[in-house]
């Protein structure tokens, strides 16, 4: 079953992608929960016609996108954290408090869109985290968790 997606679909697809899925996954949740339509032939002539009339606010999407990127290549973070034992973190930090400490710098950047390789933070070190700006622009972004001076 051919569908085209409405919104970003985790390992799935981007919004206006039209993609084949399993018929019983598009007709029982992605078309009920809103992420999807039927790509019928007349969905499809109405969503070519539509990304047609984007690409201007598209390619400006994607500037803004490359001068976010660039703001982040230069950026040092280093987060903060209360240690035991071993350099071990009390808890743990994750995307969200990245995307904190990422505000707190004056790039706002919603917490789904970063993902930090292998989860969650537990210890101290250097990690690196890719973040997700647009479809066609993706960073790696490297950060440092450090320990709190008592």
């Amino acid at each position: 079953m051919e569908v085209i997606l409405k919104q970003d679909v985790e390992h799935l697809g981007y919004k206006d992608d039209v993609v084949t899925v399993k018929n019983g996954y598009g007709r029982n949740y992605l078309i009920p929960q809103g992420y999807a339509e039927l790509a019928t032939p007349s969905a499809k002539k109405v969503l070519a016609e539509n990304i047609k009339q984007r690409m201007h606010k598209e390619a400006k999407a994607i500037e803004d996108a490359k001068k976010t990127a660039e703001g982040l290549n230069g950026l040092e973070i280093k987060m903060i954290a209360k240690v035991g034992k071993g350099n071990k973190l009390f808890g743990s930090l994750n995307n969200a408090d990245l995307a904190d400490e990422l505000a707190k710098k004056g790039h706002s950047i919603d917490r789904k869109y970063i993902q930090i390789q292998g989860g969650t933070v537990k210890a101290t070190g250097p990690y690196i985290a890719h973040i997700r700006l647009h479809r066609e622009v993706n960073v790696e972004f490297n950060f440092e968790v450090v320990a709190e001076q008592a």
